[in-house]
């Protein structure tokens, strides 16, 4: 079931790089950035990764932590986490769990062929576990200034 917008996310427990156990309990008293991504190591994707790094010490100052969250296992996301000095943690969702908590996996076409994928999606939880915005099916260019500004708003309203 997709976690509903100002509702807190269901109990879920998921596998980090660094050694990091996810849980939406576990970064109470801090907002959350998940943004999912199709796959490590793929243009748009190292792209989208290179933003949220770049814009880093922002989403830390506004008090957040940021997850990036694929299908990739974790050797694929130590290897990609290295390449880009990427400061945050990768959650490898191997199993799809969170993929399908929050209905990111879908239906795609490539070279023809359907193939289930995720679409580049990101929700923005706060402090206290309640989802409060998402951004689905979304464009590299720009979405990671979107996000810290409503990550700031969030913060203003607070």
């Amino acid at each position: 079931m997709t976690p509903a917008l100002n509702k807190h996310l269901p109990e879920i427990e998921a596998q980090a790089t660094g050694g990091v156990k996810f849980t939406p309990q576990a970064f109470h008293g801090r907002a959350v950035v998940l943004y999912f991504y199709p796959k490590d190591n793929t243009p748009g994707c190292t792209t989208e990764a290179m933003q949220f790094r770049d814009q880093h010490k922002e989403f830390v100052k506004a008090g957040a932590v940021v997850f990036g969250v694929s299908r990739d296992n974790m050797a694929s996301h130590d290897k990609f986490k290295q390449n880009l000095e990427l400061p945050f943690e990768l959650i490898a969702d191997t199993e799809e769990k969170l993929c399908h908590m929050f209905g990111v996996v879908k239906n795609k076409i490539m070279y023809g062929k359907k193939v289930k994928g995720i679409e580049r999606s990101t929700f923005l939880i706060d402090e206290k576990g309640v989802l409060r915005a998402e951004w689905r099916g979304i464009k590299v260019a720009g979405h990671v200034d979107e996000v810290l500004k409503a990550l700031k708003e969030l913060k203003t309203a607070a």
